[in-house]
């Protein structure tokens, strides 16, 4: 068992972190129990006191040093291997890296505040272990007035603790108080050098003492996936669910009704991305595509839910925009769907992302995802009596060109020519959406000509990006870092590879993929600081941070909440089922329930955007200060949620 190092960082002091005895602190490590593995870690309790004859106050730093071989890091939702620090550092987004050639924004170690984890946990992977801390994410005063450091108690903490990982030493680490360094990331534009000690800082009077109980692991580990035994036993220690608001049949009418009714845009023949409430009007930003933040992925769910309520006036505008792009929008050049309609009917891709793509062309994510959401459309209305040749034979024409695309590894495209059609960029997660389609398609139609390749595409997606816990390049607006969302579009491939195989190893890969999104999904409530989400009693739990460059949570995990089902009905799994509860449960408790509710909007709206901790809180009130919640009905964001709730969840939560 690895010895923990205790360091501390005195207000009056310098920057740097010194032996606690510099700082008239003491401090009493005890092994109470467990073994180390990941069903029973150490308990280590550790009492610090304060030998000064005056208070201090500063931060705790306790340190693991694993001295491994090239270490990798998993801070869940803020760190990733080394997010990347060996790609290209001259992004336009910004997010914290680890290198050991420091140039901002890459450096040898980071510290930030407990809440901007997802778990309250901090492990290193290398020469074949997996180590790890993993303690309270802050200290809350309890009803007796003693101070706890644990959560599952009510009220505002008092004082958040901090996680933070570093190369010198493979070290991983955790701090009473905290320090957001060497930087602090508001999001991946604004971000400001470390700020000096302040509120940050645990404060210990005189002669005080403190116990803080702090979970070790140490445990042997073939890849990086060993991560998730230690992550469950995390989850279940720390687990809160999240409150109960909403019905599931009464979220989904309240959301489609208000999308319905306000987002749809019948001279467009699609939905406003955002719409505005003010007052006397709607505003509304129309952001135009086919799919990913408009279009399909606001049609196909609405089309769902149009099915589930009986509602034939949303099921016509959903039809309508379904129609519309499948009937003008593809490229006769390339053969693939142009991405955005702009005025005069006149299509293209240069969609709000397109100065974010490295060369200009048809991206993948919006092709793929679009074929995959037209398919998914398909099979909706034929299961009603409604058959639409006219969308299956324009995916299968889309689905001809990208399949020529992948390349010697089976990688499909990030990026696809204007002109032909071919591949001309690759390392991404943004093509898998291209294999989900073709899989999807292979599965409903029984066309299997292409397995064999979407099977080697599987096989190389799981060995590049799902085993090494580095997912990357799934959306286009954050420069290929870290993030949840492309992990979805191989949820969903694997599941429909498995229909068509019934392979037991590509459940054991639907299983890696959930567990991987589960790492941005967070397992308790933190204490949100910032209303409108901190006075309605809003839950983090079940909900996914976006990724290591955007730190909120956002509701496009909601939408895998079939697949979670699919798996769950071929092998008993008891943490996939919690986790499955958790997400329903935080879908149903994000949106209006009654007008202004988020002090904004009308009864059913919700945006994408909830953020949990310090970052992302760019939107203000009129007043000035910072919002925790966009103020905006965003009809794609409300689609993820539905899309979920209206599929596999409103079967079987009905009698």
């Amino acid at each position: 068992m690895q010895e923990l190092l205790l360091s501390a960082r005195s207000l009056k002091g310098s920057e740097t972190y010194r032996p606690l005895a510099d700082q008239g602190l003491t401090a009493a490590v005890r092994t109470l129990a467990g073994d180390g593995s990941a069903d029973d870690p150490w308990v280590r309790e550790i009492t610090l006191q304060n030998a000064n004859h005056e208070a201090w106050r500063g931060v705790v730093r306790i340190t693991l040093r694993a001295e491994v071989s090239g270490p990798r890091f998993f801070l869940p939702g803020f760190m990733y291997g080394t997010n990347r620090g060996d790609a290209p550092l001259f992004t336009d987004s910004k997010t914290p890296r680890l290198r050991w050639e420091e140039q901002f924004p890459a450096y040898r170690w980071w510290m930030c505040r407990s809440d901007r984890l997802s778990h309250p946990c901090a492990f290193v992977y290398g020469d074949g272990r997996m180590q790890g801390l993993c303690a309270s994410p802050y200290l809350l005063r309890d009803e007796t007035g003693r101070r706890q450091w644990m959560p599952g108690l009510t009220g505002a903490p008092e004082q958040y603790a901090g996680f933070g990982c570093g190369l010198e030493g493979s070290q991983v680490s955790y701090t009473l108080g905290y320090e957001n360094a060497p930087w602090f990331f508001l999001d991946s534009h604004k971000y400001s050098p470390r700020a000096p000690l302040g509120d940050n800082c645990l404060t210990l009077a005189a002669g005080e003492s403190l116990t803080v109980t702090v979970y070790q692991f140490d445990l042997p580990a073939t890849d990086e996936r060993s991560l998730h035994h230690a992550l469950k036993w995390v989850y279940s220690r720390f687990h809160q669910p999240p409150r109960r608001r909403s019905t599931l049949p009464e979220t989904v009418d309240a959301m489609a009704t208000a999308i319905a009714r306000d987002a749809w845009l019948p001279e467009k023949s699609s939905y406003a991305c955002f719409v505005f409430d003010r007052g006397d009007r709607f505003e509304y930003r129309e952001l135009p595509s086919i799919s990913w933040t408009n279009g399909l992925s606001t049609a196909a769910p609405m089309l769902q839910c149009a099915h589930r309520l009986g509602r034939e006036e949303i099921r016509q505008q959903a039809l309508c925009c379904i129609d519309h792009i499948v009937a003008c929008s593809l490229n006769p050049r390339s053969g693939l769907p142009y991405m955005c309609e702009k005025e005069n009917a006149r299509w293209d891709n240069n969609g709000w992302w397109s100065h974010k793509q490295p060369v200009p062309g048809h991206a993948a994510y919006l092709v793929g995802q679009s074929c995959y959401l037209i398919l998914k459309s398909y099979m909706l209305e034929k299961q009603h009596g409604h058959e639409h040749e006219s969308w299956l034979r324009f995916v299968k024409g889309v689905l001809e060109v990208t399949q020529r695309s992948r390349n010697s590894d089976g990688e499909y495209p990030y990026v696809l020519s204007e002109k032909t059609g071919a591949g001309l960029c690759y390392d991404s997660l943004s093509g898998c959406w291209l294999m989900t389609a073709a899989a999807y398609f292979a599965s409903i139609t029984g066309d299997t000509r292409w397995l064999p390749e979407l099977l080697k595409s599987e096989n190389y997606y799981h060995r590049a990006f799902v085993i090494p816990q580095e997912c990357y390049g799934g959306p286009l607006d954050i420069d290929k870092q870290i993030d949840s969302e492309g992990i979805l579009a191989y949820i969903r491939a694997v599941r429909h590879l498995h229909a068509s195989t019934g392979s037991e190893a590509l459940l054991d890969h639907l299983r890696d993929a959930l567990h991987y999104e589960y790492t941005f999904k967070f397992c308790y409530n933190s204490p949100v600081q910032t209303p409108p989400l901190s006075k309605v009693g809003w839950s983090s739990c079940g909900g996914s941070i976006t990724s290591v460059t955007n730190p909120h949570v956002h509701p496009m995990s909601s939408s895998v909440m079939d697949e979670m089902y699919y798996y769950l009905d071929r092998r008993a799994d008891a943490y996939i089922e919690s986790r499955l509860r958790d997400t329903i449960l935080w879908s149903c408790q994000c949106h209006n329930t009654c007008d202004r509710e988020l002090d904004y909007g009308l009864t059913g709206w919700m945006s994408e955007r909830y953020c949990h901790s310090e970052g992302l809180l760019t939107e203000h009130y009129p007043d000035g200060s910072p919002a925790s919640t966009w103020f905006a009905l965003m009809p794609w964001g409300c689609g993820s949620i539905l899309e979920g709730l209206a599929g596999e969840a409103w079967e079987r939560a009905q009698p």
